[in-house]
């Protein structure tokens, strides 16, 4: 069932029911484009925005590009739309170089922030618009309208105005102007950013289900972690104008590259010390031993940097075992365990966050467990416990 009445219920607003592949390939004839950046920079007088990027992005894949406000992520996606020009490099969309090309001939399309619908305009003349820019027959844009809002699920409102329409309705209706013009690459600025949380979780899985039905390479810009976790085949974590990370969801959940990718991408607990010791461990990685002033050994894997160098290792709080008393553990060898006083005990729903300070050296912890494991736990605020760990979980970060 189509979202098709603005205070439909969460039950009713199920997927639209999209027509057959082959339907769907008939109507978008061009098909997906991968994208590929080669040493692009983008500079506005001495300030670098982004500075010698290479990224390849591959056709019929959704990608996201993600990190803090100011990173570049935004700045990158409107380069590759063609509506910022590049200092240096190239940027290819398919086998095309578009360096000079005009947003309108790079056969792209952009879905903004607030999808900016025109408010006087009905659906169908709101979807039209795109068609008439590119001077295509009448009869033409009555046919490819009328198929693109068959094909979202909202034929039906062709005659409605946008403040008729739920946030969600909205939203399909900017996907269908977008796609009516045929492009081979969607770009959607933070699409879902002024939506309500329960609305933001159902419009993550229609836009999922809409680039798998179209087979469309999507590129989103986003800052918020669990949206382009849901979302993407491919995460582009950005920082200060470069990019830190390229992973696959599961990839960068378990294995963040560097410091700030495992701050930002979640709660991740980070030691930072020296180098002691490397030794040859399975799967071609090394067992890794830091000194951590105030804690002493902390045991990681990875593949090492030169013994005395300075680097860090994270843990996932959810990976973190804790005990009212120190014991052997069995788990890893050798062990990590850590002394620390529980603060602060937050109950989120189903998992309960689990604040600590070490010991010796007051540093902040954090530890996440179910909720009904921690009601059984017995263990309350101020308590002293032990932190363990297994040397496998902790994860080695050289930068």
């Amino acid at each position: 069932m189509a979202l098709d009445a603005p205070n439909m219920t969460p039950a009713q607003a199920s997927s639209p029911q999209l027509a057959k592949q082959d339907d769907i390939q008939q109507v978008l004839s061009q098909g997906a484009a991968g994208v590929s950046l080669q040493s692009v920079t983008k500079q506005y007088g001495q300030f670098t925005a982004v500075e010698n990027l290479f990224l390849d992005i591959p056709p019929g894949s959704y990608c996201c590009l993600l990190g803090p406000s100011g990173c570049g992520k935004t700045t990158t996606l409107r380069m590759i739309a063609g509506h910022e020009t590049i200092t240096s490099g190239d940027i290819y969309i398919g086998d095309r170089r578009v360096n000079e090309l005009p947003p309108a001939k790079r056969n792209t399309a952009m879905m903004f922030q607030n999808y900016a619908l025109f408010p006087h305009k009905t659906v169908w003349q709101n979807v039209e618009f795109g068609l008439r820019m590119h001077k295509v027959p009448k009869a033409e844009r009555r046919q490819r309208v009328g198929e693109i809002l068959e094909l979202v699920g909202l034929s039906h409102t062709s005659d409605r105005k946008p403040d008729q329409l739920s946030g969600g309705q909205q939203q399909r209706i900017a996907l269908a102007r977008a796609l009516v013009t045929r492009p081979q690459v969607l770009m959607l600025d933070e699409p879902l950013s002024a939506l309500d949380e329960n609305l933001r979780v159902r419009m993550r899985s229609e836009l999922r289900n809409i680039q798998k039905q179209f087979g469309l390479t999507f590129i989103q810009v986003t800052h918020h972690v669990e949206e382009a976790f849901s979302l993407s085949d491919q995460i582009v974590v950005m920082d200060h104008g470069h990019i830190d990370q390229v992973a696959t969801p599961s990839e960068l959940f378990d294995a963040p590259a560097s410091q700030f990718v495992a701050k930002f991408i979640g709660d991740n607990n980070i030691f930072e010390g020296q180098v002691t010791k490397a030794v040859p461990d399975s799967d071609g990685l090394e067992l890794i031993e830091l000194a951590v002033e105030g804690l002493g050994s902390v045991f990681s894997r990875g593949h090492a940097v030169p013994v005395g160098q300075t680097a860090a290792c994270s843990v996932r709080p959810d990976l973190l075992m804790i005990v009212a008393h120190d014991t052997e553990g069995t788990s890893s060898s050798p062990a990590n365990h850590l002394p620390a006083r529980i603060v602060d005990v937050e109950l989120t729903g189903y998992v309960t966050r689990v604040s600590l300070l070490a010991e010796a050296t007051g540093q902040e912890l954090l530890y996440k467990v179910r909720t009904v494991e921690w009601s059984q736990s017995g263990l309350s605020e101020g308590q002293v416990v032990t932190l363990r760990w297994a040397a496998r979980d902790c994860v080695f970060l050289p930068y």
